[in-house]
């Protein structure tokens, strides 16, 4: 349930009642960390581009440190298991796929789908073949991504999976993401959500004035709305065709909702007068070591079809220079906050934007605790995932911070 409170500028926005002290002690005293907070396991994440996951083919990924060989069967179907051997643990994604079992480089165990043990060639008649193979991840294909479920696979059909009635629709054409980034997934959330960084895309975009109109949150969410109102200078081709404005448009204000639902985040921008969304961007930030110092950003932006026929399609290649530019200079940023944690130790922002300070409370909130560092260097590393990593609370020896500062206005009497 929310209520409306003023926002940093001074419009009416709607936010959260005060909420009580949380296990993270956000409320009541210092919170854990964010950048040692992980990222949830129990949710559907994309590890692979489908295009790249090819038939009769190994595919290596990986999700927080856990490496995962996906593999395409004869039949077309995307299988998903740990990336080791059950005999010396080499990497199953340097096998060879024959139809839909995977058959180890080295001397040549045969996986099912499921991760049992098929076959071990040279095993002699009246011995057992071992009782356990390989864990196997659920997997689903959509949007041109490969999904794993990486947590408790009892909870993955329960799961929410994302929806996204723009992709393949016949009005929409959509580009595909998939970069890596070096920083905490966390800061990819706050870099989107945060729209008063316009001043880094300057030379892209123009002067941008963007106008907080207001924003809800919620214990699993945070939405934003932006007016963004142009104010001159130069802007790239591409930002005007991805809004609309080269395809019989002018330059006018768009509506800018950003919501983060977590793991996932979206955008929609909507042109002043008009009532559906020029465009609309899904966003995946998926953490790649055991530490999550590095994601792999799987991003679909889902462009309108003009009423021009072909017209989108002789634009595509600007507007795809633009977001490469607009995303090179986000990553410049957020990997520079990234390189400050580590040099630092600890997180020592000063944030003074409500938005930002409510959308950690969401990631911390809904995350799950990393390993302290000498835990982590202590025979191997612990996964998030339930298979020795700490789940209940923040872990032995992790930096605690003071308090973020809070506006005066951040919580209504």
């Amino acid at each position: 349930m929310t209520e409306a409170r003023p926002g940093v500028d001074g419009r009416s926005a709607a936010g959260a009642a005060s909420a009580p002290p949380r296990p993270d002690g956000h409320r009541g005293g210092a919170p854990a960390d964010l950048r040692r907070i992980g990222i949830d396991p129990d949710h559907w994440y994309p590890v692979a581009v489908s295009r790249k996951v090819h038939r009769q083919r190994t595919f290596a990924a990986v999700f927080a440190g856990e490496r995962i060989a996906l593999y395409r069967g004869r039949s077309g179907k995307v299988y998903a298991l740990e990336d080791r051997c059950a005999h010396r643990q080499v990497p199953l994604s340097m096998g060879v796929v024959e139809d839909e079992i995977l058959r180890c480089c080295y001397h040549a165990w045969a996986y099912r789908g499921n991760g049992r043990i098929s076959q071990i060639p040279y095993l002699p008649k009246g011995c057992e073949r071992p009782p356990r193979g390989v864990r196997s991840y659920p997997v689903r294909e959509a949007f041109g991504l490969v999904f794993v479920f990486p947590g408790d696979p009892e909870k993955a059909e329960s799961a929410p999976f994302p929806v996204l009635p723009e992709f393949g629709s016949p009005t929409h054409r959509t580009m595909t993401f998939s970069r890596t980034v070096k920083c905490h997934y966390s800061f990819m959330h706050e870099n989107l959500l945060d729209m008063n960084h316009q001043f880094l895309h300057r030379g892209v975009l123009g002067r941008i004035k963007p106008e907080l109109l207001g924003y809800e949150t919620g214990p699993r969410f945070v939405e934003a709305r932006y007016l963004f109102v142009p104010a001159g200078g130069r802007k790239d081709r591409g930002a005007g065709l991805l809004s609309a404005e080269g395809f019989g448009g002018k330059d006018r204000p768009d509506v800018i909702t950003i919501r983060t639902e977590y793991p996932y985040q979206t955008l929609h921008d909507v042109p002043e007068d008009a009532e559906l969304p020029a465009f609309s961007l899904w966003a995946a930030y998926v953490p790649e070591d055991a530490e999550q110092r590095t994601n792999h950003a799987y991003g679909l932006l889902m462009i309108a079809k003009p009423p021009v026929p072909g017209a989108l399609h002789v634009a595509w290649p600007f507007i795809r220079r633009f977001t490469e530019r607009v995303f090179a200079q986000d990553r410049m940023a957020v990997e520079a906050e990234q390189r400050a944690w580590d040099e630092q130790g600890a997180d020592r922002n000063h944030e003074v934007f409500p938005l930002i300070l409510d959308v950690r409370d969401v990631l911390r909130s809904n995350g799950v605790p990393l390993p302290a560092p000498q835990e982590a260097g202590s025979g191997g590393v612990p996964s998030v995932n339930g298979h020795g990593a700490a789940a209940d609370g923040p872990a032995d020896g992790a930096v605690q911070v003071p308090p973020e500062p809070r506006p005066a206005d951040r919580r209504q009497p």
